[in-house]
């Protein structure tokens, strides 16, 4: 005889304190101030569910990309502990240089963390002919380190794609531009997609770094016929496993 489950007391297993309902993702933000389009990860237009937001105040992206990501932890710690009491079942960041610090965040969340676009590499590499690549699209080349891949289980050595140092993007970032050109930051993405493909034609498909690439993931896609991975689509896989679609037989 099978078990009788009474659904309502396992749906939303196992049992914690909520003082908010519906979000199940939890999103740090770094404190910017350029705007933030559609697709990129702290524009909540972005996202097919809620999600809740967590601005580390005072952590700009250069103390991620430039300093020492480990100088921060404690600001992502506190986002962590704040997200999770609040009633999220999964956290993840808002810059792919926190690779460098993921270990750190795992060991510390009680939630899985997502802390990083680049986690998707090895699964990417896995999809791919065997005599195709992955191409990885980076802010900074130069501050981009092999434990940036390590610590997510990711290889090195990857061909890499660098954004124009004074182009559109990483220039309104800089600057924390309040009103950004959606179509200028397209073709800046766009062309530094076109050399990379020329520098390395065995590129299978592409894995964005920089969080704020995303909406130009379609346009990318469209253009140069690759896959195009970022931090959405990291984030929209791990509220699928969170959640999963429900499915139910039809009746006559």
């Amino acid at each position: 005889m099978q078990p009788v489950i009474n659904v309502e007391q396992t749906a939303d297993c196992p049992r914690r304190h909520r003082p908010v309902h519906g979000a199940h993702i939890g999103i740090i933000v770094l404190d910017t101030g350029f705007e933030r389009l559609p697709g990129d990860v702290a524009n909540a237009l972005t996202w097919r569910f809620p999600v809740q937001y967590h601005v580390v105040t005072g952590v700009r992206p250069q103390d991620v990309i430039e300093g020492a990501p480990e100088k921060v932890l404690p600001a992502f710690y506190d986002a962590i502990d704040r997200l999770t009491e609040l009633g999220v079942d999964g956290v993840a960041t808002s810059c792919g240089f926190l690779a460098a610090v993921h270990p750190q965040l795992r060991a510390h969340s009680t939630v899985p963390v997502a802390s990083s676009s680049l986690m998707q590499i090895p699964l990417v590499l896995q999809t791919l002919p065997a005599d195709k690549t992955v191409g990885v699209i980076v802010s900074d080349r130069k501050a981009i380190t092999d434990r940036h891949f390590i610590n997510i289980g990711a290889p090195v050595g990857l061909p890499l794609g660098e954004l124009a140092v004074d182009g559109p993007i990483r220039a309104n970032m800089r600057n924390n531009v309040p009103r950004v050109s959606h179509a200028a930051q397209e073709r800046d993405a766009l062309e530094t997609v076109e050399r990379m493909l020329a520098e390395t034609p065995s590129i299978g498909a592409l894995v964005s770094e920089c969080a704020n690439l995303p909406p130009y993931s379609q346009a990318i896609e469209k253009t140069f016929g690759v896959p195009v991975y970022d931090v959405v689509s990291l984030i929209e896989w791990l509220h699928a496993g969170l959640r999963p679609r429900g499915f139910h037989p039809k009746t006559s």
